[in-house]
């Protein structure tokens, strides 16, 4: 700032070649005395050190030389004034410079410093120089501090000392210097004045460390270039980036009070280098809980590592999130990459492949695929030196050796780096994975990772995938899982919108459209609750498959207020290594309640429950139907619930605690109840009734017990007596024993409505 050539302020008095009856003998205020014709003053055209100069006799004790024009006093304008003497002969004198404060109306400010420092003359010829500051503000450095009531001042300078001596003064310069004063005035400190150079190449680390110390509550500006950072850097104070920066991969940048992903970029100029720096902050520093995107599309060209983008931690556990923004896959490098392999397998080590080949070209996280191996087995470690992998959940029919296939989807956000990955959350993000990429891959353990209103849009394989415990009490909360495949007939649909292998997960208030599955769910103890997932397509008659799929026989789960739209729950024993059944509490603990079911142009064989047991011996144990509502339209199906035996059946004998009850049916030929309630009319006398059960007991059980038998019309025996007697029911009648018997002392007939149970 300069106001002599910003505004045309005149600052600078006439030379002394201009005339003598501009400056004063006395404080320069009008009718003051000058040095025109004075005795003591002459102007002096030609010297050897000033050109045209005053020639000055000291006559008094103090001698002033004032200029009698106005120089203005501006807020946030700083004057420096500055005089060249030198002495002639006679007496040396001091000298400074000095001023005259005056107001609007010309009285002068009182209380004010008007006089500079004082410099004595101590030879002859020697040219000494003196200068002073004068401005409005109290700033370090201003000489005299004039407030804010100065307008003008009349400026030059005082001879004090002994009088008599001869003394040249060249013209007196008064100049804006305001921009000595600007690194104070204005609210930005730059790094170069620290010593940055900007060129890519020079460190200019210790020079951002300087202009942080110095900014003190003003903003770190970074200029035009590209500056490189070979430490870890903090910047206490806000920031602004007009170049760029560079920084090896391991060196942290940590913006105090600038922390988001917008003024990163700004930093980095490349969105997904800025979102990996930024991560990388996120987790070193206790500053910030969470990373706001600042509602950006990132662009993400490859695969993200997200522990490569934190060299120094393989672990965290502090609560922290990512926010607000979208992840979009562009670009060719996302092919999976695919793997054959021969390897073993031992029941007695379920979690464990050895004498794997070819085992350094398989990569942790891959599908594994092959005999006997149940869904979503992935490769959750793996030790090239020994050979062996380590799985995420055991095989059910794979001993021996084979050939297997390691398919490693490439996800836009992978977690699996990590060892262990708690607290962690992600909320508002669309990761629009254009079916280029998956989407999410989770750390192989670490509880209480959270998706929470996010978006995962167009996954090419997966959605949301844990090769591990990372997804222990795993909350998914108001997301959206949209299909790539939604065009597809449901046969041809291969991508899975999530998977968890581990317990207490919820999955809530979320909806997927056109997976082949929405959700696969090892592990216990999971809520899963007010979802809507959809899975239909076009074809008469059609296939559909599970949208949930509970993959542990004792799932000690809660499936309720569901919208459960062409497809199923499926609940099956697959990742027992061992499946037949031996101990434990078989297919149990489970509720099922107050979901709508809806499906269309399905096949009559379709069910909305079914349970697929994979070995044999198994039966349910303490299992609750309840409150639901099937409904097929453009169709009838046979049943609500059913058995998939394509590789073992259900030991019907063994049921117990099984509550099947209170919903309601609509186009469901054969409905379920349990307890069941028959009614039966005998029109011939018969001493033993037979009943059967209308393949209405759940999963077209064995009727196994009569609770309870009451009369509902008259009992008669063959001469039309009326008789009132209490027959004995056994269950299990019938090749298919799903009928029971009522045992009369002698021949009846009449009406009864029999209570049965297909359960212990």
């Amino acid at each position: 700032m300069n106001k002599a050539i910003t505004d045309g302020v005149l600052l600078m008095p006439p030379a002394f070649a201009n005339g003598l009856d501009v400056w004063s003998s006395g404080d320069g205020t009008p009718g003051s005395d000058t040095y025109q014709n004075a005795a003591n003053a002459a102007f002096v055209p030609a010297d050897q050190d000033f050109a045209g100069c005053l020639e000055l006799q000291k006559t008094s004790n103090t001698t002033r030389v004032r200029y009698m024009g106005e120089t203005p006093i501006l807020p946030g304008c700083y004057l420096r004034i500055t005089a060249r003497i030198k002495a002639i002969s006679g007496s040396l004198p001091a000298v400074r410079v000095s001023g005259y404060a005056a107001q609007g109306n010309g009285q002068a400010v009182s209380g004010v410093t008007t006089v500079g420092d004082s410099v004595t003359l101590t030879t002859y010829g020697s040219v000494v120089e003196v200068s002073a500051i004068v401005g409005a503000g109290n700033r370090n450095g201003v000489d005299m501090v004039w407030g804010p009531d100065a307008v003008y001042g009349h400026f030059g300078i005082d001879l004090t000392g002994p009088n008599g001596g001869i003394v040249r003064i060249d013209d007196i310069i008064i100049e804006d210097v305001t921009s000595v004063f600007l690194r104070d005035l204005v609210p930005y400190v730059d790094v170069r004045d620290y010593g940055a150079v900007g060129d890519g190449v020079t460190d200019d680390s210790d020079a951002f460390d300087a202009a942080s110390a110095a900014a003190n509550g003003r903003t770190v500006l970074v200029p035009a270039g590209v500056f490189r950072l070979e430490k870890d850097m903090a910047i206490e104070e806000l920031v602004k980036f007009e170049g760029t920066l560079s920084m090896p991969t391991d060196k942290m940048l940590l913006l105090r009070k600038s922390y988001d992903l917008p003024t990163y970029i700004e930093a980095f100029g490349d969105e997904e280098l800025a979102f990996k720096k930024a991560f990388q902050a996120l987790l070193n520093s206790s500053d910030h809980e969470g990373l706001d995107l600042g509602g950006r599309r990132i662009a993400v060209t490859a695969p993200i590592d997200m522990q490569a983008a934190v060299p120094n931690r393989t672990t965290f556990a502090t609560r922290r999130m990512i926010r607000n923004g979208q992840l979009e896959a562009q670009g060719d490098n996302w092919d999976t990459i695919t793997t054959t392999s021969q390897a073993t397998y031992s029941a007695s080590d379920a979690r464990k492949l050895t004498n794997v080949s070819n085992i350094a070209n398989i990569e942790v996280g891959s599908l594994v695929e092959g005999n006997g191996v149940g869904r979503e087995i992935y490769v959750r470690s793996k030790n090239v030196g020994s050979q062996e992998i380590e799985l995420n959940a055991p095989l059910y029919d794979a001993e021996g050796t084979q050939n297997y296939t390691f398919r490693r989807f490439q996800y836009m956000v992978d977690f699996s780096g990590f060892s262990k990955l708690s607290k962690f959350i992600m909320s508002d993000i669309e990761f629009q994975c254009n079916n280029l990429s998956s989407g999410i891959m989770l750390a192989p353990s670490g509880p209480t990772f959270e998706l929470q209103d996010c978006f995962v849009s167009r996954p090419k394989n997966r959605g949301l995938t844990s090769i591990g415990g990372g997804c222990q009490g795993l909350l998914v909360d108001r997301c959206q899982f949209l299909s790539s495949e939604e065009s597809d007939d449901v046969a041809d649909r291969v991508t899975i919108a999530m998977n968890v292998n581990s317990n207490d997960v919820k999955l809530r208030d979320c909806r997927a459209t056109m997976f082949r599955h929405f959700a696969v769910m090892a592990g216990q103890n999971h809520l899963v609750s007010g979802n809507h997932f959809f899975q239909g397509d076009a074809v008469p008659n059609g296939f559909r498959t599970a949208g949930l799929v509970l993959m542990e026989n004792f799932t000690a789960s809660v499936v309720s207020g569901n919208y459960i739209d062409n497809c199923f729950i499926e609940w099956t024993n697959e990742r027992d290594a061992t499946p037949d059944f031996n101990t434990g509490f078989s297919f149990s603990s489970l509720t099922i309640t107050d979901n709508v079911y809806l499906s269309g142009d399905v096949a009559p064989w379709f069910s909305y429950f079914v349970v697929k047991p994979h070995g044999t011996g198994h039966f349910l144990n303490g299992v609750t139907v309840s409150g639901n509502r099937f409904r097929s339209i453009n169709g009838t199906i046979d049943r609500a619930e059913r058995v998939d035996t394509s590789i073992s059946d259900l030991d019907y004998s063994r049921n117990r605690e099984v509550f099947f009850d209170g919903n309601s049916y609509h186009n469901v030929s054969e409905q379920a109840h349990n307890p069941l309630v028959v009614a039966h009319t005998q029109n011939s006398n018969e001493r033993i009734w037979t009943v059967g059960t209308s393949k209405q007991l759940p999963f077209e059980s064995f009727c196994m017990f009569v609770d309870s038998v009451a009369l509902t019309g008259d009992l008669r025996n063959n001469s039309g007596v009326k008789q009132f007697e209490t027959p004995v029911a056994v269950g299990r009648i019938g090749s298919n024993e799903d009928q029971f018997t009522l045992e009369f002392s002698t021949e009846m007939r009449g009406q009864i409505r029999a209570t049965v149970r297909m359960d212990r």
